[in-house]
């Protein structure tokens, strides 16, 4: 698998605008890779970080569940389907929803996270929840920081115990997250928020050059 013209170009403006992420060029690409295959295969996207890192995991699955900068129009026989089974709003739902690439933000949750806190281990909230999400092809993305986070390195242990992909979105260090992932994102800074400056652009890059691939006129997914 090769990145298309567009895909590369996107690619490219990234290293322009943040030449210090030059260093996870390939660390990108290979997420990017990972993440096509997964959903191509009907898999999904499970995300999870702590703090600005869990924000960030509510982005991401934003960009990915709509349209990014593309409009993302349904299958033309999910848009039919649409119109057969409601003869009064069948057409409207045809001409506004949008398709998207499945993924789930762990932390959107607060029943399940709160119950399973209280009862059991709070610890351990996303890891549960990969128990009950994930099955073989899917991907988790931890994002952490320090890559130390310990619900995301439980949810990492599951994941893996599931034959679930692990891509690590972290700082320099990397810690037991860039250690563990299958794909690990470290990028070039060691203070907090000067990391979750540079996450984001990374996960932006990695939505767009998916909406491409995608979402591309000849490609009806």
């Amino acid at each position: 698998m090769e990145l298309n013209e567009r895909q590369q170009a996107l690619l490219d403006e990234l290293m322009m605008r943040y030449p210090v992420l030059e260093t996870v060029q390939n660390a990108i690409t290979a997420a990017y890779f990972m993440l096509t295959e997964c959903f191509a295969s009907g898999g999904k996207l499970l995300i999870a970080g702590n703090g600005g890192s869990c924000a960030d995991a509510e982005h991401m699955v934003g960009e990915l569940m709509k349209g990014f900068l593309k409009k993302r129009e349904l299958p033309e026989k999910l848009q039919e389907c649409l119109r057969t089974e409601d003869e009064e709003n069948g057409a409207l739902l045809a001409a506004k929803l949008q398709s998207g690439l499945p993924a789930i933000a762990l932390n959107s949750h607060p029943g399940l996270s709160t119950a399973f806190a209280n009862d059991v281990d709070g610890d351990m909230v996303y890891a549960q929840q990969l128990c009950g999400y994930g099955m073989p092809g899917d991907v988790f993305l931890g994002i952490s920081t320090s890559g130390n986070a310990k619900n995301v390195d439980y949810a990492v242990t599951v994941a893996k115990a599931k034959s679930m992909k692990v891509i690590g979105l972290t700082g320099a260090t990397g810690g037991k997250l860039g250690q563990r992932a299958d794909v690990a994102i470290r990028v070039p800074e060691r203070e907090t928020y000067k990391i979750q400056e540079l996450h984001l652009p990374i996960y932006h890059v990695l939505c767009l050059m998916l909406e491409e691939y995608f979402f591309t006129v000849d490609n009806d997914f």
